[in-house]
């Protein structure tokens, strides 16, 4: 069994406490001001504990010193071991901020704070991720559930010396928890084991998660802790003597080969060994590592040097072997293992690390920062720098099989926001994430029905951000729909693209009869004009990937099926061949007959609109005679005719525009807008609303700025003028204007 160093012990005598004794032996970690300030946070305290008891029986007082001893023995700094001892305040004192704040300043009180937000948090949760049916095997929503807590409790606090301060209570709390009730032991214990030892494996403390693993399998497995804590027990004389044996001949080797070198017996994590056993379904007896010996040296050359002579002494055995010094683990762990038929013919496990490489696998980022700056450091350095360095470097060392560091860094510190349930459920979304986007991730009804929200007991407007940690409940109506405003990027309604496409479904659908009639009446046009009568539309429909006729008409009417798609499936099951068939034009009310414009007072010509402007009514028009192809109609300022040679003018005609009858004229508009996502989606969306068919798109994106084409087909130009006008309102467009 592995114990965190614990100050109090010293201090304290059968059960007693001496707070003297403990105020002394902080004097050889901190200096006179810093006990000051500790001392200080006692006094603060002792009126507000008195008579008052942990869940465990132990006094609360004597809990957060024991807290505070765990931390000091880390080597933690006074600042940090001041907020420990206050940390029950918000508990049992009214107005505790105002009181920390004045006392010990806005960093002291900070920390108490989070420590609280942590414990409000985990409260909020408790019943959600303690009533597993099987905790032994949990399913994997119930393991993504307390994934995601974990992952909660540490993107919401801003001082990661609050999550050390929570762990350090914990284990506290384990140390004692034997006169608890025994369904509070399995409710803690649990904890321990899911949320809280995992979170020390993350953040490097390992002394800590060995301690949380270790006393949670205590209480959540009595029968085989207190089985393999026998056996342990029972060849701890032996073993003992074995390792002196070794300690001895390899003190002798070390002398000899002129190496400085520290030894001892290596600790066992009863945790680790029941693990080990199931992992390799073996017996106790046949686990290679009972017999342990680590080797503390200066360097790096010198722990090779040791791995040399070991192999020479003794005979290591195949595929026992790890090299963690030239391939660290994903923690940063370094260090030689090797193990070796060792005297007396029984494997022996060897360790091999220098002193730096053996203070980080003890503390990890709790001490490591102090020993590279040689030992106590600077209590006016700024801690915010140090501790945000120690995340960084927790946060490359990350790999829990969820989907790698760059995964893990989004998720949890710059695109993710976790809040809770009314049930303590952990819910994740986008950071800028408001109500309505929760009340879609829980259920897409509840969404369609949102009027209200609550967001940590309060009404909140339905846009507002959610924060970490904030407890959500959402007001709906019995029956409802979602709002228009909601789509409205500049109203800040909807963060989550889940969200959004399924309101712009709901609206989508809510016009279906409508766009199904509009639908097959236009296909109906279509394939009279092509004198295609009889033809197996639901063959049509399948090549477009569309099950239901319905759903097929109801696409054709929101104009979201391209021309061209509509040909090629047209094309394959009529009998004419593909080149004998015209362009299938979406024109409502077109006919055939129609004269487009009138030349010379003469209707009926064969004219053509050019290519190169576009014209529309009621644009002033002029005819060019070609060779062979009938009258181009151009605008009159159109470009080609202003060049035209004074040669070729007696071939210009007089035009004007005749009754076209709702004929479509085709122009040309270009887009100038910020570049976004969905900004295309949003143009299209617009152009789908105003029931304007689009021929042809052409986009183009250079330093975030988008420069659009489209080939349109309106009626007339008050058409196109309401078309700019609307198209100018879409966020992030600069300008739209008729190309010229």
């Amino acid at each position: 069994m592995v114990f965190v160093p614990d100050l109090l012990s010293e201090a304290s005598s059968q059960g007693s406490l001496d707070l003297e004794s403990w105020f002394a032996s902080l004097d050889r970690q901190f200096n006179t001001d810093e006990v000051a300030l500790i001392r200080k946070s006692a006094a603060f305290v002792q009126p507000c504990y008195a008579d008052k008891v942990e869940l465990t029986g132990l006094p609360v007082l004597h809990h957060v010193l024991g807290v505070a001893s765990i931390l000091a023995g880390m080597g933690m700094d006074a600042e940090t071991i001041a907020a420990t001892i206050l940390h029950a305040c918000p508990e049992y004192l009214d107005g505790w901020q105002a009181g920390i704040n004045e006392a010990f300043g806005p960093q002291i009180c900070a920390l108490v704070e989070g420590i609280a937000r942590m414990e409000q948090i985990q409260g909020f949760s408790r019943q959600d991720i303690s009533h597993a049916k099987d905790r032994k095997k949990e399913d994997a929503a119930q393991q993504a559930q307390v994934e995601s807590l974990r992952k909660m409790l540490l993107a919401m606090v801003e001082d990661i010396r609050v999550v050390l301060i929570k762990l350090a209570d914990r284990v506290e709390t384990l140390r004692s928890l034997g006169s608890a009730p025994e369904p509070e032991q399995q409710r803690i214990a649990y904890e321990a084991k899911t949320i809280f030892a995992p979170l020390a494996n993350r953040l490097g403390v390992w002394h800590i998660k060995w301690e949380l693993e270790d006393l949670s399998l205590r209480f959540l497995e009595p029968k085989l802790y207190k089985e393999i804590a026998k056996l342990l027990a029972e060849k701890r004389v032996g073993r003992e003597q074995y390792i002196n044996e070794v300690v001895d001949i390899l003190q002798e080797q070390l002398r000899s080969a002129g190496i400085q070198a520290q030894m001892m017996g290596r600790p066992k994590h009863i945790y680790s060994i029941v693990n080990k056993m199931r992992r390799k379904q073996i017996s106790f007896n046949e686990l290679y590592d009972v017999r342990a010996v680590r080797i503390l040296v200066d360097d790096i050359k010198d722990c090779y040097a040791v791995l040399g002579l070991v192999h020479n002494l003794w005979q290591p055995i195949p595929k026992e072997f790890d090299d963690y010094i030239a391939r660290p683990k994903s923690n940063n762990y370094r260090s030689l293992h090797t193990v070796v038929i060792g005297p007396r013919n029984l494997p022996l496990e060897i360790q091999i690390r220098t002193h730096e490489m053996h203070q980080h696998s003890e503390l990890g980022v709790a001490a490591h920062w102090r020993y590279k700056e040689g030992g106590k450091g600077d209590s006016k350095f700024d801690e915010k720098i140090v501790w945000l360095r120690q995340i960084l470097e927790w946060k490359q060392d990350v790999s829990d099989g969820t989907g790698g560091v760059e995964q893990f860094k989004s998720e949890l510190f710059s695109d993710k926001v976790y809040v809770l349930t009314p049930q303590g459920k952990v819910v994740d979304l986008p950071r800028g994430a408001t109500p309505v986007d929760f009340a879609y991730i829980l259920h897409t009804d509840l969404g369609h029905r949102t009027r209200g929200a609550k967001v940590d007991g309060s009404i909140v407007p339905l846009n507002y951000k959610l924060q970490n940690g904030q407890r959500v409940e959402i007001m709906a109506a019995k029956q409802g729909a979602p709002s228009r405003d909601w789509l409205n990027p500049n109203l800040g309604y909807l963060q989550s693209s889940r969200a959004r496409a399924k309101v712009r479904h709901w609206f989508r659908y809510q016009n279906f009869e409508e766009d199904v009639s509009q639908g097959r009446t236009r296909l109906d046009k279509e394939l009279h004009r092509l004198g295609a009568g009889g033809l197996n539309l639901e063959k049509v429909a399948q090549k477009l990937h569309f099950t239901k006729l319905d759903e097929f008409f109801a696409a054709i009417g929101r104009g979201e099926i391209g021309e061209h798609q509509i040909t090629q499936a047209l094309q394959s099951e009529l009998p004419a061949k593909p080149e004998q068939l015209a362009p299938f034009q979406l024109k409502s009310g077109s006919k055939a007959d129609a004269s487009g414009v009138l030349v010379e007072g003469v209707g009926n010509l064969m004219t053509y609109m050019a290519k190169c402007c576009k014209p529309a009514p009621p644009d002033p028009i002029v005819g060019y005679v070609t060779r062979g192809r009938g009258v181009t109609i151009h605008r009159q300022a159109c470009a080609f005719i202003k060049r035209l040679p004074v040669e070729k003018h007696d071939r210009l005609l007089a035009t004007q525009w005749g009754n076209r009858q709702e004929r479509l004229a085709a122009v040309d508009i270009d887009i100038e807008a910020y570049d976004r996502q969905a900004l295309l989606r949003d143009i299209s969306d617009l152009f789908a609303r105003e029931r304007v068919n689009v021929t042809q798109v052409k986009t183009q994106s250079r330093n975030n700025q988008a420069r659009m084409s489209f080939s349109i087909e309106i009626a007339d130009l008050d058409q196109l003028a309401r078309l700019l006008t609307l198209l100018r309102q879409v966020p992030s467009v600069n300008s739209a204007k008729r190309h010229l």
